[in-house]
């Protein structure tokens, strides 16, 4: 069956990299993926797989009914959405939207997710069971994943899978991770009140520069002397709004940032630990403050026996030199982990990166990827699907 996979797959490769490369040159942000849907619903139908659209917004459910009598429903999962960033790869097929690039990948999340459901659907008639594929809006934003379950994509699903491109690994290999996988990822909003004033006379006003200075600097330094070291927290401020006129002390200072955490026992504490030392600081100084501290999503963290599924999977397909097992999480995040309050699953890390040349990171305006890179994903998830029913018991 392997042979018979990987042969479909190869048979596809020019297909898929067409695909691949529509999809990069027509990006959509987060919420907006209308064109892209409408071109993955066309692929779906055209393989004879039923097609449910405007799932999660935006998003695009496949049906792939197995021939067997086995009731666990295999849930597929990839993302669509591209980012606000403006492409600066000099690709014939470099995005054709001002100030928009798939510079994350999904471009290839797409394309692999239509290349499985295209190799699958010509084995539908021994599958012993029932695949779902999940072409999900809005991961950049961390909200498409709950909007696909809110309309029901997790319905009856026993397991799913998923993939995220990664630039350090070469093409051609993957990466499988135990257990946590990334970080879950929090909104902060800090609004800092003192008293304006001349900036000649300090003592009659009450800073709000300063004292939010000082706020960053406690936070900071409180992570290492309060939080366990071995649980890490990573506490960014990436904006900071306030201030008239150089001559005058500022009253109102705004701070807007992330926080970053692996274990949930940590995660569950943060918001509080965080107000608490904000107020403590203001109060010191005779300044108020409203700390708006927003839950993201959680931790990615991966199931055991569908990690090993895909290991196996793998290994099998690629040989042990190509499969490396990752000794770390990744402080990025993911809303994959929403779909894992519903059915255990496991995301795997596709190699993309070259060995003849630069490899930019996610994010970058010049991140590109190999693409021999697509089959190696196809394989890879349409084995692990084939071997689901097969090695998985429930």
């Amino acid at each position: 069956m392997l042979t018979r996979i990987k042969d479909l797959a190869q048979t596809l490769a020019p297909r898929l990299i067409e695909i691949r490369r529509h999809i990069h040159s027509h990006p959509e942000l987060s919420g907006q993926e209308y064109q892209t849907a409408a071109y993955v619903a066309g692929v779906l139908s055209s393989c004879g797989i039923k097609v449910q659209e405007a799932v999660g917004k935006t998003g695009v459910v496949g049906e792939l009914t197995g021939q067997g009598s086995d009731s666990r429903l295999l849930a597929i999962r990839t993302d669509m959405d591209a980012l606000p960033i403006a492409e600066r790869t000099n690709l014939d097929f470099a995005s054709r939207q001002t100030g928009i690039m798939h510079a994350c990948g999904h471009d290839v999340h797409t394309t692999v997710g239509l290349g499985t459901a295209m190799v699958l659907s010509q084995l539908g008639e021994i599958l012993p069971g029932n695949v779902r594929f999940l072409f999900q809006p809005a991961e950049e934003i961390s909200q498409g994943a709950g909007w696909m379950v809110q309309d029901g994509a997790m319905a009856n699903v026993s397991g799913i899978l998923s993939l995220h491109v990664f630039p350090s690994i070469p093409a051609g290999s993957v990466g499988i991770r135990y257990g946590v996988l990334t970080a879950a990822a929090d909104d902060l909003e800090i609004t800092i009140m003192g008293e304006s004033g001349h900036g000649a006379r300090p003592h009659e006003a009450i800073d709000a520069i300063w004292i939010s200075s000082q706020v960053i600097t406690t936070l900071q330094q409180a992570i290492s002397r309060t939080q366990n070291p071995l649980r890490p927290v990573v506490l960014t401020i990436g904006k900071i709004s306030g201030g008239r006129a150089a001559n005058v002390i500022a009253d109102r200072v705004e701070l807007v940032g992330t926080v970053r955490s692996l274990h949930p026992e940590t995660h569950v504490k943060l918001p509080e630990w965080v107000e608490r030392l904000v107020e403590n600081v203001c109060h010191t100084y005779g300044a108020h403050c409203q700390v708006n501290y927003k839950r993201g999503v959680p931790s990615v963290q991966n199931n055991t026996a569908l990690t090993q599924l895909l290991e196996s999977s793998a290994r099998e397909a690629w040989g042990s030199d190509r499969v490396q097992i990752l000794t770390e999480p990744s402080l990025g995040a993911e809303d994959f982990s929403m779909y894992l309050e519903h059915a255990p699953g496991s995301m795997f890390r596709l190699g993309v990166g070259y060995e003849d040349k630069p490899n930019y990171p996610l994010h970058h305006p010049q991140f590109t990827v190999n693409e021999s890179a697509i089959v190696t994903g196809v394989v890879t998830l349409a084995y692990a699907a084939y071997k689901y029913w097969q090695h998985h018991s429930s």
